[in-house]
């Protein structure tokens, strides 16, 4: 290791002065202008580690879901998976050196990681389509040259992508080829073989518009959707063109706001989804016949996985085991669903992507997602095999279809990570081979009202939890006191833990009917911030929607009919007239709307108000706010 030579070039990706970054589950995210430095000790990490494992190593400069003015940076172990837990210190001990002791610290991890420093070691590196992406994965490439490693830059991929190319490379070929028209070529040829069993498959069943984040998703898919246009026909949206990335679209904001993204024209009953900024998150939505809008999450994306699933196994009569892996935010009723109805055993673990992947790999077959539509579907290679072989050598029709039905499965998942791409092509071919709209999909069960709030602390440290996180062991009194707050409340229960960055501690509640819910995390914050030295202001109950409007003297007075149609926290109202102080219409050239906006700001209980008043007469618009 020429530690001259890495002190000479780190020089010229210098450490800006204070500042300390943690590499978490989704590696490391902040403002692009601050990761220089960091790009090129993550290169630099990658080769340590390629050459410990003697594998290929990946690394991904990204930051999902964040706005467009952020960046990120997260490693790919050698079978697609999350960087293990150990070198995740090593890489924030790494990123946060000061630059005179940058080459100690390389020592040391080579030390402590028992690494062969005469060990070939290769890297490949992916970005997503921001603006500061291509330059910080140039520092990657410095990082890695710097320590004698070999790289191959695959350029613009999703996340996803970059981690099936190094699953691929790491099993010789065995999992697919690392080039992205191997993983063109092998989803679509799957889910193709997959659909041609589907019985009705008429033309609105098979079209799917897609808001793609202003992001990578849409590149790639563009380029992919002609391998499996016989089968599927996907419009795109937010398609970079136009917009900023992850702005008003995408994943996260559909699921954070509860409502379509901008940029998309949706008519009632018409199948919509969104993936996050890099693609490896997907949920599904639309419009009732009243223009009610439905978000179909991660939880029923599992129970409609799942369930499928499950026949095909029983018919080929084998005995291996399915499990479905959720974290304590998983909807009560999805439980439920899978539990009593669909009889899959469902596992419970701590929050994080990584300990769903790896409870998942405790199953001949594991299904996790995270209620924000991160998730995959895992095969043992035990199952696999079972599940190939049957697929030759059953002679009974039925039972070989049903075996040939999983095989297709196996190849359509992307088994290295949550990926928006597969995990669409594969939603897509269950609701055509089960003839199944997106409205009788969100029937499968009605989601309980819930509701999540921060509450700030002194010391997150006094808060520890046990059972999945379900149960708090610290400080005393605490679960006894939220236990007594659930039972007064249908269908409730309620957790909180502490957050892994800052000192907040998360609340999260559900319960029968949307107040009993908000008044369940209000009483559990309040209990938080009384037992577990609650600091700022004290928790405050939430406002409904009625008692707002009751607080606008324009509304007080002249709304003689509204309707608030719920949409976890959207409400819409009609009064029969309307008066602002900028304008007087008459009812008989006017229709009034009123839309009320209650957004959840991102994890926070706490709500943003905004009022639109739009009156659309005869011959004018006026807007008023």
């Amino acid at each position: 290791m020429d530690l001259d030579a890495v002190t000479k070039q780190s020089a010229l990706h210098a450490k800006p002065d204070g500042l300390t970054l943690q590499y978490g589950t989704a590696g490391f995210r902040t403002k692009a202008e601050h990761l220089d430095h960091v790009m090129f000790r993550m290169g630099l990490l990658a080769v340590l580690r390629s050459k410990q494992t003697k594998s290929t190593i990946g690394v991904m400069v990204t930051a999902s879901h964040n706005p467009e003015e952020d960046n990120g940076v997260k490693l790919v172990d050698p079978l697609g998976e999350m960087l293990a837990p150990s070198w995740e210190d090593h890489a924030t001990c790494l990123a946060n050196a000061e630059e005179q002791d940058l080459p100690r610290v390389l020592v040391d991890i080579g030390e402590k990681a028992a690494v062969n420093l005469h060990q070939d070691a290769f890297v490949v590196i992916g970005r997503d389509t921001r603006p500061s992406s291509e330059k910080l994965s140039q520092s990657v490439i410095d990082g890695v040259t710097v320590l004698g490693g070999q790289f191959h830059d695959y350029g613009l991929l999703t996340t996803p992508q970059l981690h099936y190319m190094v699953y691929c490379r790491n099993t010789s070929g065995q999992y697919g080829k690392a080039t992205i028209e191997g993983y063109y070529q092998k989803l679509s040829a799957a889910f193709v073989e997959l659909t041609k069993q589907a019985s009705c498959s008429g033309d609105d069943q098979r079209t799917l518009k897609v808001d793609c984040a202003n992001g990578i998703g849409a590149l790639k898919l563009r380029e992919m959707k002609h391998y499996f246009s016989q089968g599927l026909s996907v419009q795109l949206f937010n398609d970079g063109t136009k917009g900023k990335l992850n702005h008003l679209c995408g994943a996260d904001f559909v699921k954070s706001h509860q409502k379509p993204p901008q940029g998309i024209e949706m008519k009632s009953h018409e199948r919509c989804c969104s993936f996050d900024g890099d693609a490896d998150r997907i949920v599904y939505y639309y419009h009732d016949a009243d223009g009610q809008f439905h978000l179909v999450d991660g939880d029923k994306i599992a129970a409609l996985i799942s369930s499928f699933l499950k026949e095909p196994l029983l018919e080929i009569g084998d005995s291996l085991s399915l499990g479905v892996v959720q974290t304590a935010y998983a909807n009560g009723s999805s439980t439920r669903y899978l539990e009593e109805v669909m009889k899959v055993p469902v596992y419970c673990t701590k929050t994080g992507v990584k300990h769903l992947h790896h409870k998942a790999q405790e199953f001949d077959i594991g299904v996790y997602f995270e209620a924000n539509g991160h998730g995959t579907v895992l095969f043992s290679k035990a199952a696999e095999m079972k599940i190939k072989q049957l697929a030759k050598e059953l002679e009974e029709d039925k039972k070989r279809k049903a075996a040939k039905m999983l095989e297709n499965v196996i190849d359509l998942f992307n088994q290295a990570t949550g990926d928006a791409i597969s995990d669409m092509l594969v939603i897509e071919a269950i609701l055509a081979l089960k003839g199944l709209t997106v409205q009788q999909w969100d029937a499968l069960y009605t989601d309980l009202p819930n509701r999540q709030l921060k509450v700030k602390v002194a010391d997150r440290q006094v808060i520890s939890t046990t059972d999945a996180e379900r149960q708090a062991v610290k400080p005393p009194g605490l679960q006894e006191a939220i236990n007594e707050l659930v039972k007064k409340y249908r269908l409730s229960r309620a957790f909180v833990r502490p957050s892994g960055t800052e000192d907040i501690v998360r609340v999260y509640a559900e319960a029968d009917s949307q107040e009993n819910a908000d008044s369940l995390a209000y009483e559990v914050s309040l209990a938080v911030f009384q037992l577990a030295g609650g600091i700022g202001e004290r928790p405050q109950p939430a406002e409904s929607p009625e008692q707002f409007l009751d607080d606008l003297p324009l509304f007080s007075e002249h709304h003689q009919e509204f309707r608030v149609v719920t949409m976890e926290a959207v409400y819409t109202c009609t009064p029969s007239r309307g008066r602002d102080a900028r304008a007087t219409l008459t009812r008989k050239d006017v229709r009034p709307r009123l839309q009320l906006f209650i957004t959840p700001l991102s994890e926070e209980g706490m709500w943003e108000k905004r009022v639109v008043i739009h009156y659309q007469a005869s011959d004018r618009e006026v807007t008023a706010f």
